[in-house]
């Protein structure tokens, strides 16, 4: 009796039926990390093939040629952060927890997913080429820029917020307090003898946090004496 007879799964096991969306899963991670590590132009396809554990044959039957590649990975960089985000619930928060959930969370992304701002860089650094050809860019941000909005209503009605803040201009400011000193640990340390640790970034954002608030909370009341620079109050 032949060894196939005596176990028929024994051909299966040897080679088994791809999971096309787990393969596409592991070649999109492995083209996060290369392009994010060697920009555009020094990312290789080999080294996407060897870490995804994926023939290079297969990655182009998927994703087509390294431009096509490069744009599902910075696409796929835009999926994630908006997916953590829409996990935070913000609705079902109170405004001012809403804002402070969000901006820990962006601080945490960018510190935990090192590859996002590198990505970042690398499309700014070619333009915004690639970014403007992906069709369903605006369509991935509206969930945040919606919720973002409805936050800044409830706000505004609850009287903690005042009004005329656009979601989409908060949300550059959020991201700008949070992008900055993890894109520049490096020259931040050097400059400035700051550490940049653990320690700081945890305190950065609870400071980063208390900003935004402040930033958000209603101008002071008219009845307020507003004295400039000379005047004497009576």
């Amino acid at each position: 009796m032949t060894q196939t007879a005596q176990n028929p799964g024994a051909n299966s096991a040897k080679a088994p039926k791809r999971d096309a969306k787990r393969s596409k899963r592991a070649i999109l991670d492995a083209a996060l990390i290369e392009f994010s590590a060697n920009g555009f132009a020094g990312a290789r396809i080999d080294a996407i093939s060897d870490r995804a554990g994926i023939s290079k044959p297969m990655i182009y039957s998927y994703f087509g040629d390294k431009d096509e590649l490069y744009a599902a990975a910075l696409r796929e960089a835009y999926v994630q952060i908006r997916a953590g985000e829409k996990d935070l619930k913000l609705d079902n928060k109170q405004p001012e927890e809403a804002i402070r959930a969000l901006v820990g969370f962006t601080l945490r992304h960018f510190r935990s997913k090192p590859w996002f701002i590198s990505m970042l860089n690398t499309e700014n650094l070619r333009g915004g080429s690639t970014i403007r050809q992906i069709s369903d860019v605006a369509e991935i941000q509206s969930h945040l820029i919606i919720e973002l909005g409805k936050v800044l209503d409830r706000g505004v009605r609850n009287g903690v917020f005042r009004d005329g803040i656009n979601p989409a201009d908060l949300y550059i400011s959020i991201a700008s307090l949070c992008y900055f000193p993890i894109s520049n640990a490096h020259t931040l340390r050097a400059v400035f003898g700051r550490p940049i640790d653990h320690d700081w970034v945890e305190r950065y954002a609870e400071d980063a946090k208390e900003m935004i608030i402040r930033f958000l909370r209603p101008e002071p009341s008219q009845s307020t004496p507003n004295l400039t620079l000379g005047s004497k109050s009576t």
